[in-house]
């Protein structure tokens, strides 16, 4: 059977089979079967869901990464695992990749690290304590783009990725009559304070940054109950890690003088962190040039800026010897990732897989 073929059956199943975060248990013992059908020496672990493979010789590594994870949508009216973001694509492709590589000399190990939980932000971490990444020099990962960012056919060297972290919090006042306020302290208050402050934090208008609300609850089925207690929840992005950790110092203050100024208790908890992109520009270099030599100069998009996050970027963070990127490959992606109804042109696949393939060989012979 072709590879081509091969990874188009590769990602029906993975397609077909979702699973969520640090459950994709099915998904694990799949890519276990495969590579073993390969001969590809690889493990798994006792504790979190994943697998590490490894082929060529010598003391020098470099590594991909592919994610594993679906998301948890609704789709259709029915809550279900959905991989809305394309994560059986990023298996499909490196697998691919993979077998393109069985066959061809290679001046270094290349380490394939299936990784789970991308979607919860942590699963990266989970990977670096156990040793993915130990004693590797470049770290490549590939990801279908949606096509408003580059069109299929189209493949770039670099995503650099935006830096994101979310809160929930709860607000704890009094419940009175709706006819007299005055006897308590209303919970929505200081959450509509905190709308209008977090609207009125301003950085260069160069850096791309932003905070809002995305969940208030408050409440009950009698409307004439002024709510004491509330829980709300913020999505704050920026495009540098700097400026992320500037919003969060600020939006914490500010919590706290809308907390004394309203006389209620506010307690939060920030969740989900993950990083800003710290592309290579080697790695990127490396991209460019087999990204020329696969599918022609034409095919080369410019790096990708996108407020998306991923936890790719803690490898770096964690690791900051590593030279590391991301490829992004146009498939004509629409509507949108995340979206419950996400299609793709397929072909992309078999473009990503080559690409890669040629990115990790070019580095496996690096000096």
């Amino acid at each position: 059977m072709s590879v081509k073929k091969q990874i188009e059956e590769w990602f029906e199943h993975f397609h077909t089979y979702p699973e969520v975060s640090y459950k994709e248990y099915e998904t694990t013992k799949k890519i276990s079967q495969l590579l073993q059908g390969m001969e590809v020496a690889h493990h798994t672990f006792d504790d979190v869901t994943g697998v590490i493979a490894e082929i060529g010789e010598g003391d020098r590594i470099l590594a991909v990464r592919a994610d594993m994870d679906a998301l948890w949508q609704e789709v259709d009216g029915v809550f279900r695992a959905n991989h809305s973001c394309g994560h059986d694509a990023n298996m499909s492709m490196v697998l691919g990749a993979l077998s393109y590589l069985l066959d061809k000399p290679l001046g270094s190990r290349i380490r394939f690290i299936f990784q789970p939980a991308e979607e919860k932000g942590n699963g990266a971490l989970a990977m670096i304590e156990r040793g993915a990444v130990d004693g590797v020099s470049h770290l490549f990962g590939i990801h279908l783009r949606p096509q408003e960012e580059i069109p299929f056919g189209k493949v770039s060297p670099a995503i650099h990725h935006g830096a994101a972290i979310f809160l929930e919090g709860r607000v704890i006042g009094v419940d009175a009559h709706g006819a007299r306020p005055h006897q308590g302290k209303n919970a929505l208050d200081p959450i509509f304070a905190i709308s209008q402050f977090v609207k009125s934090l301003h950085f260069s208008p160069y850096e791309a940054y932003s905070a809002k609300l995305t969940k208030v609850m408050a409440g009950s089925d009698n409307v004439n109950i002024i709510p004491g207690t509330a829980t709300f929840a913020m999505d704050i992005r920026a495009q540098s890690n700097v400026v992320l950790e500037s919003l969060r110092e600020q939006i914490e203050k500010g919590i706290q003088t809308i907390r004394e100024l309203h006389g209620v208790e506010i307690t939060f908890e920030w969740t989900d962190y993950t990083p800003a992109a710290e592309v290579s520009e080697e790695a990127a270099n490396i991209a460019e040039k087999a990204i020329i030599a696969t599918v022609g100069k034409e095919a080369l998009s410019s790096a990708i800026i996108t407020s998306g996050s991923d936890d790719f970027h803690f490898y770096t963070i964690k690791r900051p010897h590593l030279k590391a990127t991301m490829l992004g490959i146009g498939a004509d992606l629409s509507p949108g990732l995340h979206h419950p109804h996400m299609a793709f042109n397929r072909e992309a696949l078999y473009i990503g897989a080559k690409v890669l393939a040629e990115t990790l060989q070019k580095a496996s012979f690096l000096d």
